[in-house]
């Protein structure tokens, strides 16, 4: 009896071991030809067999730690110096990893909708660039949705450009400015709203996600639909279109695996889909459920919660984000799709733009202006390659601390004088209109909120607005129109920035 005891508990033991044992893994956004961020603490992570000992040999240094009782591990390398040669990250336990020719350099996530989405091959200007363009690796994070938390998005590290037209000429141009290798991983899906891109846990900050997520979970048939297509290998357009118009959904399977993937910060063009309405929410039914998303001016709010939900889950609050301003458009609200694209009191994408600018309130946040931009009947504009340079340059001012302007003329304050409303600007150097023409785009009000078009002309670095219209003008909107004619420029050509001033008093 006690011989097979002794027999029974030792084929026990070996099938315990047996199935807690797994293969020793890394994070799948770790991989042959990756790109490591420079100058911060890089994060390695994965899993394997539970208390195994692990240890990552990268560029001389060596980091050991040991896996938790469910085989996950994590260690941190320190800060890494650039590097253009390939070199080998050794990763061992039971097992050994060996991963390939990574470079180190500068690492975004480009992510967002549609226009993010849109491939270079669309943008003449920017498939140019392609024979021009070296140091440049991708990882390309394929469209999933989970309705839980996942660990792993599928993809790979490519010796190639981004597809997307934005994100590649970004990282060309950054790659020129900084001569530094650049990582791009685009994580993009068309017409997603922001709320896609939210972790559930956000439901407890913001009660307009939390109405959201509980109608998510009270319709079951919505969700037993999703748990039904989510291993389904091919989707119909109609299938895609369903899931990503959902919530949260998207988070979970294509950006919550990438935390805490070292990286200098996140490009974020998105907008469009949080566009139907101008603020509030929208009653629906079981046909247009997926307009259940926060209004334009609502986005205010929700999108500096998004960031900064972001930077604690990535534990660095130096991650900045470049916000890709809503360029030129002709179309208003689902109340009135049809407007005058340029008047400052259209329901028009001007307080989507005004939402997005809210962000810089934050620290380390950035706006990429693109009022100048856009097409007033095409939600898909061609005109990618001035917002890559713009983004560029404004990363390398921030992030790289290059010298040289990267931002256009933005609102300083404003005098009243007989008569006249007198613009001062900060970044206004060299003060111009790229026509040569009287600036354009500026209108003004007395406390009647009568908007007219302003007489402007340039002084210096000032603008002078009048009307005879107007007499005591006290208020002014410039480029606040979906698509406004839009000229003002200082010396470097980058265009003003959009403002409102009967805001202040709100």
């Amino acid at each position: 009896m006690k011989i097979a005891k002794i027999i029974t508990v030792v084929i026990f033991s070996i099938i315990s071991l047996k199935t807690n044992a797994q293969s020793l893994k890394v994070a799948s956004v770790f991989g042959d030809y990756m790109v490591l961020q420079r100058e911060k603490k890089v994060p390695v992570w994965g899993t394997s067999t539970p208390k195994e000992k692990i240890t990552v040999t990268f560029n001389g240094q060596s980091k050991s730690t040991k896996s938790d009782a469910n085989g996950d591990w994590i260690l941190y390398l320190d800060p890494l110096e650039t590097s253009f040669k390939g070199k080998e990250m050794i990763v061992e336990g039971n097992e050994k990893l060996v991963i390939k020719d990574v470079l180190v350099g500068e690492v975004w996530i480009c992510a967002g909708q549609s226009n993010m989405v849109m491939s270079y091959n669309s943008s003449a200007e920017v498939r140019g660039l392609v024979p021009l363009a070296s140091n440049i690796r991708s990882f390309y994070v394929e469209n999933k949705v989970a309705l839980k938390e996942q660990k792993d998005a599928p993809g790979k590290w490519k010796i190639t450009q981004p597809k997307s037209a934005v994100a590649f000429s970004f990282a060309y141009f950054l790659n020129n400015l900084g001569d530094v290798p650049v990582g791009i991983i685009q994580a993009s899906w068309g017409s997603s709203s922001i709320e896609a891109w939210m972790p559930r846990a956000m439901t407890k900050e913001l009660p307009i996600f939390n109405t959201i997520m509980k109608e998510f979970d009270a319709d079951k048939e919505r969700v037993a639909r999703i748990q039904q297509l989510i291993n389904k290998p091919n989707w119909t357009n109609q299938e895609n279109i369903f899931l990503r118009r959902n919530s949260n959904i998207i988070y979970n399977a294509m950006m919550h695996p990438l935390i805490p993937f070292a990286c200098r910060g996140l490009v974020w063009y998105q907008g469009e889909r949080n566009t139907r309405y101008i603020a509030g929410f929208p009653d629906v039914d079981g046909e247009n459920w997926f307009h259940r998303v926060s209004g334009m001016k609502d986005y205010d709010e929700v999108l500096k919660k998004w960031i900064e939900t972001y930077r604690k889950r990535w534990n660095d609050n130096d991650m900045h984000f470049m916000v890709v301003m809503l360029p030129g458009y002709g179309k208003g609200t689902q109340k009135k799709q049809n407007i005058d694209i340029e008047s400052p009191t259209e329901e028009s994408w001007a307080w989507m733009r005004e939402s997005q600018l809210s962000a810089m309130e934050l620290p380390n946040v950035s706006v990429v202006n693109t009022i100048d931009l856009g097409d007033v009947k095409n939600i898909h504009p061609t005109d990618k390659l001035p917002i890559g340079q713009r983004t560029a340059l404004l990363a390398a001012k921030k992030t790289l601390k290059l010298k040289g302007e990267a931002v256009g003329p933005t609102l300083k304050n404003v005098e009243v004088k007989d008569g006249e409303l007198i613009v001062h600007f900060n970044h206004a150097e060299g003060l111009k209109t790229i026509d040569g023409k009287v600036p354009t785009g500026f209108w003004i009000a007395d406390d009647t909120q009568n908007w007219v078009k302003a007489n402007a002309k340039i002084q210096d670095e000032i603008v002078v607005l009048s009307s005879l219209e107007v007499k005591n003008p006290k208020y002014i909107r410039y480029a606040f129109a979906g698509k406004p004619t839009v000229n003002l420029v200082n010396s470097s050509e980058l265009p003003a920035y959009p403002f409102r001033t009967d805001n202040w008093e709100e």
